[in-house]
């Protein structure tokens, strides 16, 4: 059902060092800019030394907040504006958090812009903080009372969950921790700016292009068309990246200023306290069964960190009253204020933590009522959306639980805690868990030209993150036209050719191939057309010449279902406009079933996952070789969420603590093992005219429950809180 298992077509330019990223741009006279950033955690800048920083050779310009008058912010990307946060760094000068930018010094050389930006000293009146969510300070706001679109945000409620609970022949009762985490993609963040006539050219490490234009153009004050952005590839985004951040604003103006180019590229260790990242969230869970261990209700509480100055709103119970045919749900979300920077998305940002709560206390339920695991989420599957009352656009959650289960050989597994072990005495754990996630899409234009020389070339609206997006392209235009993916040339990331939408949520897949397909089957047409009455097997080249061409050109246009065409002026101002999972007249997921198993040494008692099976309904598969990637990186990612990551954070004084790759702890090759995965391939029938769903995202929902399901099979522990380790299994 899969299309053929091409080669990535960037493959040869990424391993070459080819591939053009952000901070490759060089060119004469470029100036180079580090950041000076707060060190209380809330406050104002009373003074600022700066004649240390000056005086550094080569310092060419040191700016602070007495520099940016007639600045204004871009507002926050989720309430209408650009940014990932409404604060604009450096507009004043109030301090929000620790780490918030306070001065930019930019030299001749990398060096002397770090040693003058070392050199910045800056006195302060410092306010109490609070960063954790139970610290004094905390403000708890209702999302229900909040000024947030509604009814999007609103409550999940259906039934009477408390009603059906009070009845219910067997109940669990659980509390679930999550921590904040950071996304870490390899390539930091970085932004090179130009100004040539009054128009500003930026290149910039991101997935949305389109918010950075807009963004920019709101700042200083300049028609959008004055603003271009070039982003032909990211090393990684997860979230991090999905809009204008706090940087790149003071980037431009340096430029501006010095009247030469300038880049900047932030450490890691100022992304860990200036950029979003996971917030830490607590989860209630409550679920109540019949004796026969249908599930009669469930409530799904939730508190979660936001900024003081931002609502980063909560969709947990979005995902978990999904799952499963629950017929009375209810789930409550609070936002809880601290003096952080604004927290944001990474990969299945809500669903990932979510799931984990709800997960693992659908496996406390199994054990409680003597149920397989597999076979009570089996019995309560969703026949329709449990929400909306609307059909599923397509649902394979069985089939994944049932072609998982055999390819695991999960029938070998004996149920209780601690009886299976390995000769040497080691803990054998198996564990299971369902991951959804929404099958979400968003307006896309995309152009396509063809050549009298042979040349073909696909722009459209998107980014390349290192997700195969490219290839996905290419794979389509081939098996449109008929011509080899490899001689595509793809043009994304880049606002002087089409609108470029948010590629993020795991619908650029989605977005774009539709679009990209309608192009190509628009040029069939228009071949045939210029071809007329002339000989049948003619290369389009020929076409083109016979018809005195030397190029021909068309376009698509793809929206979601119940979009209007004027959507597409929305994309054009840089607004996130993708939709879904709750379309007009149907339901739209991904779905992901996670078998684990886990070893826990005798005496160590140091955690391993060496297998892992996943089996994904995504829709039909459209480049197998980076959808299998896709898994691959997920279930890696869900390993290291569920057993090493997460930020610790300084009560103290803000900020976070292991702000860098050698002590915020990923895992490593020695840390993984087999990963199989295996996909339903089965087209979705209405999402679209291709028939895919989303893959990135979903796949990381499911693994870390399915590790803390395996961890009570084999301890017999039940761990509520991410990540664990070793001391919880002493």
């Amino acid at each position: 059902m899969s299309n053929p298992d091409i080669p990535r077509v960037d493959a040869r330019e990424k391993v070459r060092g080819a591939a053009q990223y952000a901070a490759d741009h060089v060119v004469p006279g470029l100036a180079h800019a580090m950041l000076a950033v707060a060190t209380i955690g809330r406050g104002r800048v009373v003074s600022i030394e700066l004649d240390a920083a000056r005086a550094v050779p080569g310092v060419r310009l040191v700016l602070t907040h007495l520099d940016t008058a007639g600045l204004q912010s871009p507002g926050y990307v989720l309430g209408g504006g650009y940014g990932f946060q409404s604060l604009l760094p450096m507009l004043g000068a109030a301090i929000a958090y620790r780490g918030q930018p306070i001065a930019l010094v930019v030299a001749d050389t990398l060096e002397a812009a770090r040693e003058g930006a070392a050199l910045v000293r800056a006195t302060y009146e410092q306010d109490a903080i609070s960063v954790t969510l139970d610290a004094p300070g905390a403000e708890i706001l209702a999302q229900a009372d909040s000024p947030l679109p509604k009814p999007a945000f609103a409550d999940r409620v259906v039934g009477d969950a408390e009603g059906a609970l009070s009845t219910a022949a067997v109940r669990v009762d659980t509390t679930f921790q999550g921590p904040p985490q950071h996304q870490n993609p390899m390539e930091l963040l970085a932004a090179v700016a130009e100004w040539s006539e009054g128009t500003l050219t930026i290149r910039e490490s991101t997935q949305n292009a389109e918010a950075i234009r807009n963004g920019l153009a709101q700042i200083f004050g300049l028609p959008p068309g004055r603003v271009r952005v070039l982003s032909p590839t990211a090393g990684g985004g997860f979230g991090q990246k999905n809009s204008l951040q706090a940087h790149t604003a003071l980037v431009a103006l340096a430029a501006r200023e010095l009247g030469r180019p300038v880049k900047l590229v932030v450490p890691r260790a100022q992304i860990f306290n200036t950029a979003s990242f996971r917030p830490a969230s607590r989860h209630t869970v409550r679920l109540g069964a019949d004796a026969s261990g249908l599930m009669v209700a469930a409530v799904h509480e939730v508190d979660h960190q936001t900024s003081r100055h931002d609502l980063f709103p909560l969709i947990y119970a979005d995902l978990t009253a999904r799952l499963y045919g629950i017929p009375n749900f209810r789930g409550r979300e609070r936002l809880v204020r601290n003096d952080i920077q604004t927290p944001g998305f990474a990969r299945a940002p809500f669903e990932h933590i979510a799931a984990c709560a709800f997960e693992t206390a659908v496996d406390e339920l199994a054990y409680a009522l003597g149920r397989d695991p597999v076979a009570l989420r089996i019995a309560n599957d969703a026949p329709a959306d449990p929400l909306t009352g609307l059909p599923f656009s397509s649902r394979h959650v069985v089939a994944c639980l049932e072609r998982g289960a055999e390819r695991f050989g999960w029938e070998r597994r004996t149920p209780e805690p601690g009886s299976m072990r390995l000769a040497d005495g080691t803990l054998v754990g198996w564990g299971v868990a369902l991951g959804a996630y929404k099958a979400a899409t968003a307006p896309a234009i995309a152009m396509l030209r063809l050549t009298d020389a042979g040349e073909i070339f696909v722009s459209v609206g998107g980014h390349e993150m290192g997700q195969g997006m490219r290839t996905a392209i290419a794979a389509t235009v081939a098996m449109e036209l008929g011509v080899p993916a490899g001689a595509v040339n793809i043009l994304v990331g880049n606002t002087g050719v089409v609108p470029q939408h948010l590629t993020a949520g795991s619908w650029g897949s989605a977005t774009t191939l539709p679009a990209v397909r309608q192009a190509a089957l628009n040029m069939v047409q228009e071949l045939r057309r210029l071809a007329g009455d002339g000989p049948a097997d003619r290369a389009f080249q020929q076409i083109l010449r016979d018809a005195g061409r030397s190029h021909v050109d068309v376009e698509a246009r793809h929206r979601a279902p119940g979009q209007p065409d004027s959507i597409f002026g929305r994309v054009a101002q840089g607004h996130v406009s993708a939709v879904g999972p709750a379309y007009p007249e149907f339901v739209s997921l991904s779905y992901c079933a996670q078998f684990v198993e886990v070893h826990i040494e005798p005496r160590t008692r140091r955690i391993r996952v060496p297998r892992v099976v996943s089996v994904v309904d995504c829709g039909r598969v459209i480049s197998p070789r980076t959808a299998r990637s896709q898994v691959i990186g997920g279930v890696v990612w869900g390993i290291g969420a569920a057993l090493r990551e997460v930020s610790e954070v300084d009560a103290r004084y803000g900020g976070f603590l292991n702000a860098d790759l050698a002590e915020y702890v990923i895992p490593v090759n020695a840390d993984i093992g087999s990963i199989e995965a295996e996909f339903i391939d089965e087209p979705d029938p209405v999402l679209n005219s291709l028939g895919l769903k989303g893959l990135g995202e979903v796949v990381m929902v499911g693994v870390a429950p399915a590790i803390v399901n395996a961890i009570h099979h084999a301890t017999g522990r039940r761990v509520r809180h991410l990540p664990v380790r070793i001391e919880d299994v002493l």
